[in-house]
């Protein structure tokens, strides 16, 4: 992925006699853009999401990336080691903030120095730092000892670690308040200026660093 993604008239339905979800979708997303997606629920925006991942296989037309489709061959498998995906609800494990930050990677392999980065630009260090344990301290089985933002935040922070080279926040602030999604979206912003970026949020102001705003509905997209 050195130049462009590129939705060469994309087209979905989930079944043969189905109705189109998304229709003659065409749009570019070069290396480094920001890019904002808005749209009604039910809209198309997830099924956008799934298909931009290779989870899900165009019914009519191509996702290539530099000009090589994804889906051929063992392309998707090289694809999806480039992607990190923060969705609205966050899978975490009854292990420690570090393990989960650093999900994946063994316990004596994690750089806590960059768990630490991490969770600093996702605003929940302060919170972990003052836990009885710091990282080690354990999170419960599916983050229960959590809020539903400290959760996102992980989340946030956990992706960060990854250093992919496209990140796509999926409804992943929607549980912080106002003035810690404008902290958390300012330091991704700042901090990640090379990276190529999909947010979709409700909020339009959630999206306003993005170089392109995209709202899809009714299967359709549009540059807002």
């Amino acid at each position: 992925f050195r130049n462009k993604i590129h939705f060469k008239s994309i087209g979905f339905k989930y079944k043969k006699n189905a109705p189109l979800i998304l229709e003659n979708i065409n749009l570019e997303i070069n290396k480094g853009e920001k890019i904002g997606i808005i749209g009604p629920t039910g809209g198309g925006k997830s099924t956008f999401i799934d298909i931009l991942m290779g989870l899900l296989k165009p019914t009519d037309g191509e996702i290539l990336v530099d000009g090589i489709n994804i889906h051929i061959g063992k392309n998707i498998e090289a694809w999806m080691k480039k992607l990190a995906h923060v969705p609205q609800n966050i899978y975490l494990t009854d292990n420690s903030f570090a393990e989960n930050i650093a999900f994946g990677i063994r316990k004596d392999k994690i750089d806590f120095d960059k768990v630490k980065e991490c969770a600093k630009i996702a605003k929940v260090a302060s919170y972990i730092e003052s836990c009885s344990k710091g990282y080690d301290t354990k999170v419960g089985e599916g983050g229960m000892n959590l809020s539903g933002g400290q959760r996102q935040r992980i989340g946030i922070a956990r992706s960060l670690y990854k250093e992919s080279e496209l990140m796509i926040f999926d409804e992943a602030t929607s549980a912080l308040d106002k003035k810690t999604e404008e902290e958390v979206m300012d330091s991704i912003k700042n901090l990640c200026k090379e990276k190529t970026i999909i947010f979709v949020a409700h909020r339009l102001s959630t999206l306003r660093f993005c170089d392109k705003i995209i709202k899809i509905e009714k299967g359709s997209l549009n540059l807002e």
